[in-house]
């Protein structure tokens, strides 16, 4: 398959100039390419987001949900016809706000999809409302006081969910994106990629500078359950990259 199979060349993304949502569109075509997998045996699902426009843009067999809602399509779809592709995307306000069940049921039950979560810690596309991750103290627009709880951690409630493959990329890292990807698509179950990507018009000045400053690959990794529970847990100010978790 080449790229250009997955490609609408008659249609134009609306993101901001410098969005990841770029790059992890070029790395979920280049992902099926390499895979060899055709547009028409992939269903790729979405919810309503900044993420979510990219059904306009991805050549493949696209269904728009409703707000934290593309985990159950997905999840119905991967049921009706099993040799199908399935991936669900969404961001951190569908997915682990409206939509947090669906992902703690879809982990728990072992779904054979593959979640895409683009965590960029606000409600960009309606203004820069806090999140379920946005960093605590916060000031935003739902928040003028700062927030007062402590941010979700998507990979630790997927694995307290019981999810058997946990990853987490910064769609800067192209290579690395691509390679990780391949892999959750491939698996056979449940499989959680989460997309750190702070928002260029509504996050803070230091959230922007994460990816640079606070992100790092880990030489070791966790050998059972409960050492991926207690790493994940102790996550504060560093984000590992990469596939931390495989059953």
């Amino acid at each position: 398959m080449d790229l250009a199979d997955y490609t609408f060349s008659s249609q134009t993304p609306t993101w901001c100039p410098g969005c990841g949502n770029f790059a992890v569109l070029s790395a979920v075509k280049k992902s099926l390419a390499e895979l060899n997998i055709a547009p028409k045996d992939t269903v790729v699902t979405y919810d309503i987001g900044c993420g979510g426009n990219m059904v306009n843009n991805l050549a493949v067999c696209g269904f728009a949900s409703l707000h934290g809602r593309s985990i159950p399509v997905a999840v119905g779809v991967k049921a009706a016809n099993p040799a199908l592709t399935v991936i669900a995307q969404g961001g951190d306000g569908g997915l682990l706000n409206e939509g947090a069940s669906h992902l703690i049921h879809a982990a728990q039950r072992n779904d054979n999809i593959t979640v895409l979560l683009h965590n960029n810690q606000v409600f960009a596309l309606t203004a820069g409302q806090a999140s379920s991750t946005t960093p605590k103290e916060t000031v935003t627009k739902s928040t003028p006081q700062g927030v007062s709880y402590l941010p979700l951690n998507p990979l630790l409630l997927g694995a307290a969910s019981g999810a058997k493959f946990l990853a987490r990329v910064s769609p800067f890292d192209f290579d690395e994106s691509v390679g990780v990807m391949k892999q959750a698509i491939t698996y056979q179950g449940f499989s959680l990629v989460e997309i750190i990507m702070p928002c260029l018009i509504w996050s803070t000045k230091e959230e922007t500078t994460f990816l640079k400053t606070k992100t790092f690959f880990p030489n070791d990794l966790p050998k059972n359950r409960g050492q991926i529970l207690d790493y994940l847990a102790k996550e504060e100010n560093r984000l590992a990259l990469g596939i931390l978790w495989q059953e």
